[in-house]
Order: C-alpha cells, then structure tokens, then sequence
C-alpha cells in the first residue's frame, strides 16, 4: 500500500510517549500537540517514506508537532515556494520545529539567504529566531568559500538585535555569530571583532551573546581546527 499523510499520521500517533512529551516541555517545547517522538524515530521514518514534497505539505497542515518536524525531512527543497516559506514560518510556535525546518529544509532552498535577511527584521519571536538560525546554518553548511562576503554582510543585524532579551531570539543571535566565526581564520577574526562591539551595548543580552561567543570562538577547540583547515 502506497505512503500517505494519513498513514504517516497514524504511525506517528502510534509511537507517541506522554512522559517524553513532559520531558520536552521542560526544555521549552511547545507540549501543544505534540506527541513525543524523537528525532532518530523521525529520521527513521523519514528515510522509510523518502522525498515527498505533496505528503509534507498534507503533514505540515495536521499541525502536529512531531509531523511538522517530518515534512522538513522529507518535502523536496528545490519545490519549495517563497509562499511556502512565509506560511510555514507563520506557524513556528516551538524553538525546535523552528531550527529542524531550518537545518533539513529551509537552509538547502534558493531563497535562503534572502530569507534569513528578511526574518532578522521581523519582530515575531520565532519567525526572528528563523531567521537568526537559517544564519547559523548557511555559514555551517555553505561551505564556499565565495559565500564569506555574503554571510559577513549579517554582522550588522546580528549587532543591531544582540539587544533582543527573548530567549529563543538572543540564543539564536549568539549561535548565527559563533557558527559564522568557526568557517576560517578570516571569518572568525571579523566575528570576533562584532562581539567585541556587541559587548560594549548596554544590554544584558548583548553582553551574554558577545562573552559567549568571545569565549568559543578564541577558545583552543576552535582556533586549533580552524588553524588546521588553514594548512
């Protein structure tokens, strides 16, 4: 029998944990119909599905929690819309769909760039934090070397809200730097020379992104990799 939304569904509902659902609760998961499945069981069905861009779209509109996180796996990056886009970013209501979306999906279509400059200006908590995050994972998966000019030219939006006090915003601001700042030598010279203007805001945001980032990327893990690559 062929694979469908509705038999996804079902498979998914029948692997669903009340007591994960608490456990993800308490690391800020939206609990709101959300079933409890982990991500390697996701992955695992997402491999036994395969590429479906009609099936990800029908799971994306169930609004469950745990198929939402599936559509980003399976949904074909190269027929996603910009309507898609925007419509799906509309429903990010949990920091994890947000970054999964992000890291499967969003960050592998056309439009990414251009929508992670876009979303950085928007004031909605999680479509801010996706466009912060699709930041963070262009400049770990993007690994041309011609894409430095365009990664460096999010410093100023990641300067300018270092100020937001949101949770999800301010973590997502401090990862877009520091991932910037782990490519090479060069780019992680002009992360560091950003948080250093950062710390100097009279936010306690900015200060906590700025130290953090500070303190990983002049740390020995990273100068040490970064200074192999250049070899």
């Amino acid at each position: 029998m062929k694979t469908n939304a509705d038999s996804i569904i079902k498979k998914l509902k029948s692997l669903s944990d009340p007591r994960a659902v608490e456990g993800m609760a308490r690391f800020g998961i939206n609990p709101e119909k959300t079933l409890g499945v982990s991500i390697p069981a996701l992955r695992k069905l997402a491999k036994e599905t395969g590429g479906d861009h009609e099936i990800a779209n029908r799971l994306w509109k169930s609004g469950i929690h745990e198929a939402r996180v599936l559509a980003s796996m399976i949904d074909d990056p190269e027929k996603v819309t910009e309507k898609q886009m925007e419509d799906w970013v509309k429903d990010f209501d949990s920091w994890d769909v947000c970054d999964q979306v992000s890291m499967n999906l969003f960050g592998e279509t056309k439009f990414a760039y251009k929508k992670a400059a876009e979303w950085t200006k928007r004031n909605e908590e999680f479509v801010r934090r996706a466009g912060f995050a699709m930041i963070a994972v262009l400049a770990w998966q993007d690994k041309k070397e011609d894409r430095d000019g365009k990664l460096a030219k999010f410093f100023p939006l990641i300067k300018k809200y270092s100020i937001d006090d949101r949770n999800f915003v301010k973590k997502a601001v401090n990862w877009a730097l520091r991932n910037i700042g782990k490519r090479n030598l060069s780019m992680n010279k002009k992360a560091v020379e950003t948080a250093r203007e950062i710390s100097k805001i009279d936010s306690k945001s900015a200060k906590w992104i700025a130290s953090d980032a500070i303190r990983e990327l002049t740390g020995k893990a990273v100068l040490g990799r970064l200074n192999k690559l250049k070899k």
